[in-house]
């Protein structure tokens, strides 16, 4: 697939700016002593998501979905594509490819890995490595109904806008904590983007800054 010059652009700063896929991150997130100290979690659990980059006429889209209610582990939530390692994933980027696959049953031909960004621990107790990619365009998303709600695009431009994040409070125990949250209005996206999902953007975002 042929890109314009401004999309080369991104995808060699991208490249740049990201971990190696020959190179994954090591260690468990650099908010995870906060995870251990608010939640009492010991031990975190290996997982990926995919956070892909589409493609379009009128600019790049991020990939996003919209997870079952009834799911144990940010259930309702706005999040990546992804989910815990299985003993046959060979490590991140194939976990992050066959958890897309099994989400929306998008094929791993049509997903091209470029990097990944940090790991995050989560308050479900999972260390989280996010794979960055390009999705070809003609991909389509049928999502899983037991795992999946909902499919969506959104603006990667808006997305790296930093006067469209900001800051939720949240009471956790006795104490208040601040959680980042995106605001854009329902023709940008038509679900909220918060917690970890922000989280991992605002990294891709500071990056490209």
């Amino acid at each position: 697939m042929s890109f314009d010059a401004g999309s080369d652009a991104l995808l060699r700063q991208l490249r740049r700016v990201l971990h190696p896929l020959d190179a994954l991150p090591m260690g468990e997130g650099a908010n995870a002593p906060l995870m251990r100290a608010w939640f009492g979690i010991e031990h975190f659990r290996e997982a990926a998501v995919l956070i892909g980059l589409v493609p379009r006429g009128d600019g790049w889209k991020v990939l996003l979905t919209l997870r079952n209610g009834d799911l144990r582990h940010h259930g309702g939530q706005v999040a990546f594509p992804g989910g815990a390692r299985d003993p046959d994933d060979i490590d991140a980027i194939a976990v992050a490819l066959r958890e897309t696959r099994e989400e929306l049953d998008i094929p791993s031909a049509l997903i091209h890995p470029l990097g990944t960004l940090d790991p995050l621990a989560t308050v479900s107790g999972f260390r989280v490595t996010p794979i960055i990619a390009w999705l070809d365009q003609d991909y389509v998303a049928k999502p899983d109904p037991r795992e999946v709600a909902d499919a969506f695009e959104v603006s990667f431009d808006a997305l790296r806008d930093p006067a469209n994040l900001g800051q939720v409070e949240m009471q956790m125990g006795e104490d208040v904590r601040h959680v980042l949250e995106y605001r854009l209005p329902p023709s940008v996206s038509p679900h909220r983007i918060w917690g970890a999902s922000a989280m991992m953007l605002d990294d891709l975002r500071q990056r490209l800054e």
